[in-house]
This record gives structure tokens, C-alpha cells and sequence, in this order.
């Protein structure tokens, strides 16, 4: 049953992601962040509520998970894209503000699970959903004092684009024939689809046939340590060292990890394999941001937002779909090591592309990255 829930959310969530990025070009940054996470937080809280009338069954649950998969693309595309704007009024440089906003997303992973948790084992898990909820209204009400920040509201009629459906292939002919954003969002596809069912589908199973539940989430914790702790050496890194090379040694680092872990030879073993893996994953996340910043125009930043993150989102269950029958017949090692040995051979085949010389090309005009000023905290 949770899998007919999990599915029954992927499919809309693609397809709201790759129109999300036209609404928030089209209504305005501040505004659709808002609205977007009051509209999470009431389909997260009537879980509890209509539960609470015993009238939750399993039908109802898909429709009320379909309902916030709807609404949390736009929300998180609005807040991203808000992103150099906010760095220029706390005379941040683009790279502390990708950098800190990867960390606090790296954290928030960390922190959350342990949280829900807490809440699961107090108040039961219907009840615990009051704190998403909750949490929800609070992301909502951290944007309001956002008003007089420069691009958060209406875009100019201009810019605005002329509808939904224009709107959003516009923005996917722009990363189309962008010669830096193209390949990125194939490469985030793959990395998604052969890695998230490492996290999802193949520790899970591992674990749980070992009988050692408690030391998947120590695993995972340890994973996402080293992501934050990568993450807040993005900004010195490059400073010292080009965007390129950080890029290919991230990627090549942390896939030859999780090929050492995928060989699952001891749980010491485990953690330090796994945070490796997160230890070079970390400056992934801020490089991505910067290459979108850097690449493309105000007006469009909304939808490229979008559309590379429903690319990635559409990777992600056609990932699990697979692995979930490969795991069943070979095996949750066998899985590992070949899942973890064709991302070392993608990203292989990746390194030589040569747009990756342009992360440390000049901005292009009207990019976040061009008109950013150059001062720093």
C-alpha cells in the first residue's frame, strides 16, 4: 500500500514540476512560494483531520499525497529562484548562498528523519503529520517579509511568458539548446536513476534482512554529515581550485565510494565509505545552482528551474521500478555493485564532455550571475 501511494504521487509530481517553473515566472516568486506552502500544509493536515472522522482509507490517502505533490514543486522552484537576489541584499557572494542553502538542505535531511521519529513514537504517525504541517505554514510565513526583495514579485508584463503551455516549452527549448544546461540535466537524470534506489530500495532491504534497522538510519545520518560537511567546503574550494575540476572530482570521488560500499563488507566499513560518498557529493548541489545562475536570463529562471528538476523527478521512479524487480531476483548486493559500477562508468563517459569548461566561463548578460554584485560578507 505504500507503494500504490508512492506511485500513485511520482506521476503528477513530474509533470506539475515541468509546468511549476512557467507559474512562477508567470504569478511572481514571493506570492507562489507562499500560497504553495499554505496549500502543502492543508493537504498534509487534513490526514490527521479526516483520520481522525475515521474516514482514511487508502483511496482517500492517495488523493490527499496527489494533492501535496501538487502544490510543493512550485514552492520549492519559487524559493530557489529567489536565491541570487536574496545573496545580493545580504552582500553574499552567489557562492556562500549556494553553498549555505545546500547545507541547510543537507541539515534539514539530517535533523528531519530523527524528528518524525520523535513525533511518530509521541503521537503516532497521523498525529505527527501536524508537524509537517506546521511546518509547512512556518516556510510560508518566512517568505512574507520577502516584500521589497528585488525580482520576488509580479514579473514585468514583458518578461511575463503568454501562457502555461508557451511558457513551459520555452523553457525547455532554452536548456535544449543550452550547451551547459543540457548536458547537467542529463547527467542529474542518471545520477538520480541509478543512485536514489540505493537510498530507497537497496539499503532498506539490506537491512532489514540483517535485522539491523537502527544502523540504516545511522548510515544515512553519516551519509548526510558528510553532504553538509561538503557542502560548506564548496566556497573555499573554489577559490582555490576550478568549478570544473571540483565538479569532475565530486562526481568520479563519490561514485568510487559507493562502489566500495557496494561491496557491503562490514558496517564500519559502511560509514566510512558512506561518508566519503557524502563528503564528495557536497559541493554537487551549489555547483548545479551556480551553473543555472550563470547560464541563464531573469526571466527564464523560473522554468529552467523547473525543468531540470522534473527531469530529475521522472528519473527517480522509473529508477525504483527497476531496481525493485532487479533486488527481487539477483539479490540486494549483486544490485548495489552493479548499480554502483554502471554510475562509475556513466560519470566516466560524462568527464570528457567539454561544456564543463564553461562553469567557469564569463556569466552570460542578464543572468543572475552577471548582474550579482561582487561584494562579500
Amino acid at each position: 500500500m505504500a507503494g500504490v501511494v508512492a506511485a500513485a504521487t511520482a506521476v503528477p509530481l513530474v509533470m506539475v514540476a515541468l509546468f511549476s517553473g512557467t507559474v512562477v515566472d508567470l504569478v511572481g516568486r514571493r506570492r507562489t512560494a507562499i500560497v504553495s506552502d499554505l496549500l502543502s500544509a492543508s493537504s498534509v493536515l487534513l490526514i490527521p483531520l479526516v483520520d481522525a472522522l475515521d474516514g482514511l482509507t487508502v483511496g482517500v490517502l492517495v488523493v490527499l499525497a496527489v494533492l501535496g505533490a501538487l502544490f510543493d514543486p512550485a514552492g520549492a522552484t519559487a524559493r530557489e529562484a529567489m536565491l541570487p537576489e536574496a545573496a545580493g541584499q545580504a552582500r553574499w557572494t552567489l557562492d556562500r548562498a549556494n553553498g549555505i542553502h545546500e547545507t541547510v538542505f543537507g541539515l534539514a535531511y539530517l535533523v528531519g528523519p530523527g524528528i518524525g521519529g520523535l513525533l511518530i513514537a509521541t503521537m503516532g504517525a497521523s498525529r505527527a503529520l501536524i508537524g509537517t504541517g506546521m511546518a509547512f505554514v512556518l516556510a510560508a510565513t518566512s517568505i512574507v517579509p520577502l516584500r521589497g526583495l528585488p525580482g520576488a514579485g509580479r514579473p514585468p508584463h514583458d518578461t511575463r511568458p503568454r501562457g502555461v503551455w508557451h511558457g513551459t516549452t520555452e523553457g525547455l527549448r532554452f536548456v535544449l539548446r543550452e550547451p551547459l544546461l543540457l548536458p547537467l540535466a542529463v547527467l542529474v537524470a542518471l545520477v538520480v536513476a541509478l543512485y536514489y534506489p540505493i537510498e530507497g530500495v537497496i539499503l532498506p532491504v539490506y537491512f532489514t534482512s540483517r535485522g539491523a534497522p537502527q544502523q540504516l538510519g545511522t548510515l544515512l545520518m553519516v551519509m548526510s554529515a558528510g553532504i553538509v560537511v561538503g557542502t560548506l567546503s564548496y566556497e573555499k574550494l573554489v577559490l582555490r581550485v576550478s568549478r570544473r575540476i571540483v565538479f569532475v572530482v565530486s562526481m568520479m570521488g563519490a561514485s568510487i565510494a559507493l562502489v566500495w560500499m557496494a561491496f557491503l563488507a562490514g558496517f564500519t566499513q559502511l560509514l566510512i565509505a558512506g561518508a566519503l560518498s557524502g563528503l564528495f557529493w557536497g559541493p554537487v548541489g551549489p555547483l548545479l545552482n551556480h551553473a543555472m545562475q550563470l547560464r541563464t536570463p531573469h526571466h527564464l529562471r523560473g522554468r529552467v528551474v523547473g525543468t531540470i528538476e522534473s527531469a530529475s523527478l521522472a528519473a527517480g521512479p522509473a529508477g525504483f521500478v527497476a531496481v525493485g524487480f532487479l533486488t527481487e531476483a539477483v539479490g540486494a548486493r549483486a544490485t548495489f555493485l552493479g548499480l554502483t559500477v554502471a554510475l562509475f562508468v556513466v560519470l566516466c563517459a560524462m568527464v570528457p564532455v567539454r561544456a564543463w569548461k564553461l562553469l567557469d566561463a564569463e556569466p552570460v548578460p542578464g543572468s543572475p550571475a552577471a548582474d550579482h554584485p561582487s561584494a562579500t560578507a
